[in-house]
């Protein structure tokens, strides 16, 4: 086998790809990682999203894995957790630990590298490889099974798999965030998220902002006298199309400095903060989703449904923002209670080895609101990159696979797939 082959191809370093190659690597596959960017981390790190949403139902935790090896990593940088704040992390801290994570379980990095395209064979279901682009100019790499962890469904995109993109009425995507920070803020002298949600907008009755939230959003970050804000909202553009999403960065720096002098104006405890940073490129919710062998809804979610080939944990609530301006719909579980996500949600329909990571797993609009959050696409993964090497080191296709033998690995591995799996063997 030569260094330009590979047994599995995981696409996207974010959390899901982070999760995905050191899974696929541990169940000892030769496993190469390709990231965009010269870090790991994606929506942790590129997009800064912070602080991670609930992995939890009530008081149990429900997702460990290599989510809780990254936990445990930051916690020992003493980079993880705020007193007010428990599960913000120091996005330098994840970077770092994810790396290493990586490294340690014997996964091939190659940063700086953007894919470009797939090549399948003749009836354009199986991918053969895939093509790159970095310093060298264009390259080309091989797998037996491609993992695509690109949070966008990049390569199942390039490799013409069926895909949907945002809400069933308009095909509008979530709104996608800027998100920045504020530094040398007087802590202590901050009013509360409500009271400063109403200086907001009255800001936006007099026309100082134009920002289409409807409310303030911010948390507490790692570092003293910094608050974070995911705050910014860009309306009505695609995240797959280059020119929409170069539109979208534009538009969320000008909000971003109308927010500024905003909370410096009018806000206490900001007269003297400066904006520290804002994130390396603009958050996505959502783009494409991948038709899989099943399609989640958000009713199951809701309903706490449950799968026999469940792979991986969620309890966070359908959460939408408005795709066409202010809004946000929040639908909670009930208390304690969690959703299975199932392996068949994880395979295209209509591609024969490429199996999907984190949030653009086949659901729908409404579903996949819940599914996005970073905890979550850890899980999935997981899931996902320890399938992969399953198949591939075993000669099997993502859909021929028993999936008792993902559960089995997956357990080893130390994540949690509900009650019936700690009194019965898989």
């Amino acid at each position: 086998m030569s260094n330009l082959e590979y047994d599995v191809i995981v696409a996207g370093g974010g959390p899901s790809g982070i999760a995905a190659a050191v899974a696929s690597a541990r169940n000892g596959a030769k496993t190469l990682l390709i990231e965009r960017y010269g870090f790991l981390g994606g929506a942790g790190t590129a997009m800064m999203v912070n602080p991670w949403m609930t992995y939890s139902a009530g008081p149990k935790q429900i997702i460990y894995g290599v989510l809780q090896e990254l936990i445990d990593g930051m916690s020992d940088l003493g980079m993880y957790g705020h007193p007010k704040q428990k599960t913000a992390f120091d996005p330098e801290a994840l970077k770092y630990v994810a790396e290493h994570l990586c490294l340690d379980a014997g996964v091939e990095l190659l940063y700086h590298t953007f894919l470009g395209g797939v090549k399948s064979d003749e009836n354009n279901r199986y991918i053969k490889s895939v093509q790159v682009a970095n310093k060298a100019g264009i390259m080309e790499f091989k797998a037996k099974v491609f993992v695509d962890t690109t949070g966008d469904a990049d390569l199942a995109g390039l490799a013409g798999a069926e895909v949907e993109k945002g809400r069933a009425v308009d095909s509008l995507s979530q709104p996608m965030t800027l998100n920045f920070r504020m530094a040398n803020v007087d802590i202590d002298r901050i009013p509360s998220r409500e009271e400063m949600t109403e200086l907001y907008i009255e800001a936006k009755k007099r026309g100082e902002l134009k920002c289409p939230r409807e409310n303030i959003l911010w948390f507490y970050a790692n570092q003293e006298g910094v608050i974070h804000f995911n705050q910014t909202r860009v309306i009505k553009k695609d995240a797959t199309n280059p020119w929409d999403l170069t539109a979208a960065e534009i538009e969320a720096r000008e909000q971003v400095q109308e927010l500024v002098v905003f909370l410096k104006k009018y806000v206490r405890g900001f007269e003297d903060s400066y904006l520290q940073t804002t994130a390396p490129q603009i958050g996505v919710r959502e783009s494409r989703r991948v038709m899989g062998e099943y399609k989640l809804t958000a009713d199951e979610l809701l309903a706490a449904c449950k799968f026999d080939d469940v792979v991986a944990l969620g309890s966070y609530p359908v959460d939408i923002h408005n795709p066409a301006g202010e809004g946000t719909i929040i639908q909670n579980l009930k208390p304690g209670e969690w959703y299975d996500i199932p392996y068949r949600s994880l395979i295209p329909k209509d591609l024969d080895n490429l199996i999907v990571g984190g949030r653009p797993i086949s659901a729908t609009h409404e579903a996949h609101s819940a599914l996005r959050v970073q905890p979550i696409a850890m899980a999935i993964g997981q899931a996902a990159g320890t399938a992969a090497a399953v198949c591939a080191t075993q000669g099997l296709l993502p859909r021929e696979v028993d999936v008792k033998l993902i559960q089995k690995s997956l357990l080893e591995q130390g994540a949690y797939l509900g009650p019936q799996f700690e009194t019965e063997k898989v």
